[in-house]
């Protein structure tokens, strides 16, 4: 990992899919490109990380998937957030925002 390129502390994968979902349904490529863009390219997930996540979530029901076809013509596995998905986003959206207000109080103390 170079110096300007990140590593996801652990759970926040997960929020980053869902809030990646909440845009629509999209492929799991299709989701870490849009990680990376959003993160101006500091954020990069690797497919060993990515779909074990994707899976964890689809188990909890989070998120559904159904095959479909890619821009490209190759079939791909497309996921889309689901009720209790969106639910868990807020929750966990919420929970990021106190994590990192903590950890901003010790790294910038006033």
């Amino acid at each position: 990992m170079s110096k300007d390129k990140m590593d996801l502390l652990q759970g926040t994968l997960d929020l980053l899919i869902l809030k990646a979902l909440k845009l629509g349904p999209m492929h799991g490529f299709g989701i870490s490109v849009l990680i990376r863009q959003m993160s101006e390219d500091v954020l990069r997930v690797e497919q060993g990380s990515l779909y074990p996540a994707l899976y964890r979530l689809e188990r909890q029901g989070w998120i559904s998937s159904e095959w479909g076809v890619s821009d490209n013509n190759r079939k791909a596995k497309f996921y889309k957030l689901t009720v209790a998905g969106r639910k868990q986003l807020v929750e966990e959206t919420s929970n990021w925002e106190k994590l990192s207000r903590a950890i901003n109080l010790i790294v910038r103390p006033a």
